[in-house]
């Protein structure tokens, strides 16, 4: 069974960053697309990055502005989420993801495994 256990979260002022991280329990056709989703209180799920473990190709979802950067660790089987300039919007539980392909990145339905989650608070 596939393991993704995320951490890094907190709170923050506006304006601050944060470093996610999302140790994965293992490396193979399972996990070759490593996503970021993240939920707001009373919002629907939304993708914020995607990555493509094998080829390393990354998608970030237009909102962003280029505020957050994915990459990883294949050696320590670790995804990593940094946010800089983040705003109050950006508060929500983020999630870590994983299925055997990055096609349709943002779908949410299509992940086959979750992390718990880990808070992100950004106050004004």
């Amino acid at each position: 069974q596939v393991q993704l256990v995320e951490s890094g979260g907190g709170s923050v002022q506006a304006g601050g960053s944060l470093r996610l991280s999302c140790a994965v329990s293992e490396y193979t056709d399972r996990t070759r697309c490593l996503a970021w989703f993240r939920q707001g209180a009373g919002k629907e799920r939304e993708g914020v990055a995607a990555l493509n473990t094998g080829i390393n190709t990354i998608y970030y979802n237009d909102f962003l502005k280029g505020r957050f950067a994915v990459s990883q660790d294949s050696a320590k089987k670790t995804l990593y989420l940094e946010m800089n300039n983040l705003k109050p919007e950006d508060t929500a539980m983020y999630y870590c993801a994983a299925k055997t392909h990055c096609r349709d990145a943002f779908e949410r339905r299509l992940y086959t495994y979750w992390g718990q989650g880990t808070q992100v608070t950004v106050s004004s």
